[in-house]
């Protein structure tokens, strides 16, 4: 009997030392090394095939790239379930679209519902896999060959071959999905895309401090003669990747790495260079592939139609523009841009560009489909844009000067029609295939002009519509379960007397709120939308505020922060007592030209600013220094805001409706840094810059004057917040249809 349970004991930890070594470790034993490698994708010249009924058919990579983030979750929590992805894929391929795209190792959820959802299915989704790497480490002591990269990157390139064959395991701890991979989704994954949108800062530092390690040789891929260190790098780490897979699981598919403008293999006028800090440059061309490498490379780019966009500055700089040092520390800049720049070793762009190329379908000057276009000429890859794409949120970061597609404030039907006019470009520009940016919305983003204003902690758990970076989808996700508590439309059955806060001066004034917006609805009897002017302060904290304003000469009960005047349809807006201006207080010098710290606004200052968010820190400009560029994102739009109104306008801030003004606001615009947890900004001047500050209340009223002037009175209305429990539901966008129509219809055109 001893005998039996030391016999079964030994089996069962044989078992575990297996499973572990195997699914843990990639321990294996290659039974069959002789047997042949095969790939039902391939490249030639410009084009990818892919295997189909026994022939090599082209394939046009049209794909929508996914993120993991949901309402109420970070990224790294990967807390969507498999149902949501398998409603997900379906309405992907309802999309038009043939391919997702992931950008890193998920949960098994994901590639349990991609197998269940394909499984059966003669025309299936593809998936294009990319490899992460922790770009936290980019600025840092490390260059690209130092083990806390390479290491990492190494070993998930092998992971993710494992993953997609369903032998792995994975437990939490590296910012990765973890689970037991078990369902084998390698007949419909087309390729792999390594790395992220690289930091020119790395790109230099590798390329200096390893500048001997510029070769390498392996067995599928190897570097030319011009490659640089960072892109033997990438040519090793891709190299890897494919032995691996060819080796243990017999199988090759197709490899790219990521780029983007900022790295891209172009050299650019020096003027333009210093100015956009473009100094580094990583070039696919370099990266060769031998005859045992069957799939091939594609060229693999991230490209916006906003930014950075080279070629609309090109201008400027073939006008004679030119950025001077003005000071000691500009002329050290300088100088050290001037030393990487006299290091970069590229193409010139004007090599690859013909006047007639900045001129699209449309007959429009476009600076977008020229650089396409350039990158295709130049590359003897098939050239795929993974990245493109323009955002719905209330704010915007750039502006694309030639064809209104920006980086934010635009409507949904606008999003669609900018990404069917970038599709357009792509597909005429010649390239092999293109990824649109992204699937779904995404809470926890951030974007460079608004990271000063908000809680970078609390990000996912309410959605701020001032951060443009967080409305990319084509899904969006709405607060409420089912519905949102208002719709900015005009019906005011939505509205209770329990949201009643003010009732006075012949007007009552309403307040509720969710985890995007505060809302207000004002009455007035007899209300003239042309000639009445409607004002709301509001008093959100103690630090500051005025009791009057100069600009309307209007007078509060209390000191109040922030002042909406309704004045028609459009000039109305949203004005800021000047001390809490957070434009002033985070960018002041780029702005006003001085350090809003030496001489800051007087607390109880009568003087209301209007409001506006940074496009541009620094101007090109004719050897002179210049003030940055600024939008007001303060201005409100009139408009129905309701998605099941034929009239939909997703940036609509108000409605009237006889004698009621309906309004939303975003929250950060009247500098709520996290209304999670009701946070707004604490004084500038006593922090040196933006802190947060909890309140439980804040104050609110309405006037409209006919005759004589009085002062208006303010109301308290409490704030309660509602934590990390947030309530949404989905949408999908106006764009989403636009996109549909085009893809779908586009199909069934003849060639």
């Amino acid at each position: 009997m001893n005998k039996f349970i030391v016999a079964v004991c030994s089996l069962l930890l044989l078992l575990f030392l297996w499973n572990g070594a195997y699914y843990y470790l990639g321990i294996y034993i290659d039974f069959n090394p002789n047997a042949p490698v095969t790939s039902f994708m391939k490249t030639e010249g410009k084009e990818i095939f892919m295997e189909q009924e026994g022939a090599y058919k082209p394939f046009e990579i049209r794909g929508v790239d996914m993120g993991v983030g949901i309402p109420g979750q970070w990224a790294t929590s990967y807390a969507i379930d498999k149902e949501t992805y398998l409603r997900w894929f379906g309405q992907i391929q309802e999309l038009g679209a043939n391919t997702i795209r992931v950008y890193t190792i998920l949960h098994d959820d994901f590639y349990n519902a991609f197998y269940e959802y394909n499984q059966g299915r003669e025309d299936p989704l593809y998936l294009i896999h990319g490899v992460w790497i922790n770009d936290y480490i980019f600025n840092s002591h490390c260059d690209a060959y130092d083990e806390e990269l390479l290491g990492p990157l190494e070993r998930d390139c092998r992971t993710v071959v494992d993953i997609i064959h369903g032998k792995k395991n994975l437990s939490l701890g590296e910012g990765t999905g973890s689970g037991s991979y078990r369902k084998d989704v390698s007949r419909w994954v087309i390729g792999y895309i390594i790395g992220v949108e690289w930091e020119s800062s790395l790109v230099v530092y590798t390329n200096q401090k390893s500048e001997n390690r510029n070769v390498y040789k392996g067995v599928y891929l190897y570097t030319d003669k011009d490659a640089s260190p960072f892109e033997a790098m990438l040519c090793r780490v891709g190299d890897g990747m494919i032995a691996y897979e060819s080796k243990r699981y017999k199988q090759q598919r197709l490899i790219a790495f990521t780029n983007w403008p900022a790295t891209d293999p172009f050299v650019y006028p020096a003027a333009l260079s210093s100015y956009r800090e473009k100094v580094a440059c990583v070039d696919g061309e370099h990266v060769r592939s031998t005859d045992h490498f069957q799939a091939g490379m594609f060229a693999s780019y991230h490209v916006y139609p906003y930014f950075p966009d080279y070629l609309e500055l090109m201008k400027e700089v073939e006008r004679g523009s030119d950025q001077k040092a003005e000071n000691g520390m500009e002329l050290v800049i300088q100088r050290n841009l001037e030393y990487r720049l006299s290091l970069l070793e590229g193409p010139d762009i004007r090599d690859y560009l013909e006047k007639e190329d900045y001129t699209d379908s449309r007959g429009r000057y476009n600076t977008y489909i020229a650089y396409l276009r350039a990158l295709n000429r130049y590359h003897t890859l098939p050239v795929v844009i993974s990245e493109y794409g323009v955002t719905t949120g209330r704010g915007m970061a750039q502006r694309d000067v030639n064809t209104g597609r920006n980086q934010g404030h635009m409507t949904e039907q606008e999003q669609g029609w900018a990404l069917v006019d970038c599709y357009r470009d792509i597909m005429d520009a010649g390239c092999a295939g293109s990824c649109v940016f992204t699937w779904q919305d995404e809470w926890f983003k951030r974007t460079w002009n608004t990271i000063p204003a908000v809680d970078l902690e609390n990000t996912p758990y309410w959605s701020d519509y001032q951060t443009n970076e967080q409305y990319f989808g084509l899904l969006t996700f709405e607060p409420g379960k089912e519905e949102s508590v208002c719709y900015v439309d005009g019906n005011i059955s939505e509205w209770g007397l329990e949201d009643m806060v003010m009732e006075g001066e012949g007007m009552t004034l309403s307040v509720k709120y969710d985890e995007k917006f505060i809302y207000f609805l004002v009455k007035k009897e007899n209300f003239n939308q042309e000639k009445d002017t409607l004002f709301i302060p509001i008093d959100v904290t103690d630090k500051s505020g005025s009791v009057y304003c100069r600009e309307y000469d209007v007078e509060f009960s209390r000191p109040c922060d922030f002042l909406i005047v309704i004045h028609g349809q459009k000039h109305s807006r949203v004005l800021v007592q000047e001390r809490y201006e957070a434009l002033r207080a985070a960018y002041g010098e780029e702005y006003y030209g001085t350090n809003p710290y030496q001489n800051p606004p007087e607390p109880d200052s009568p003087h209301f600013e209007r409001i506006y968010l940074p496009l541009v820190l620094k101007e090109i400009t004719a050897g002179r220094k210049a003030a940055g560029i600024k939008y007001e994102t303060g201005q409100l739009r009139f408009g129905n805001a309701d998605p099941k109104s034929e009239d939909f306008d997703s940036l609509a801030d108000f409605i009237f409706a006889g004698d009621y003004v309906e309004i939303r606001i975003p929250w950060q615009l009247i500098n709520f840094s996290n209304p999670s947890r009701m946070m707004i900004h604490d004084d500038y001047y006593e922090n040196y810059g933006i802190e947060n500050l909890h309140i439980e209340k804040m104050y609110v009223g309405a006037g409209c004057f006919e005759k004589e002037k009085y002062k208006i009175i303010l109301e308290p209305v409490s704030l309660d917040g509602w934590g990390e429990k947030v309530s949404y539901h989905e949408r999908l966008k106006k764009s989403y249809y636009i996109l549909q129509e085009y893809w779908t219809k586009r199909d069934n055109l003849p060639a």
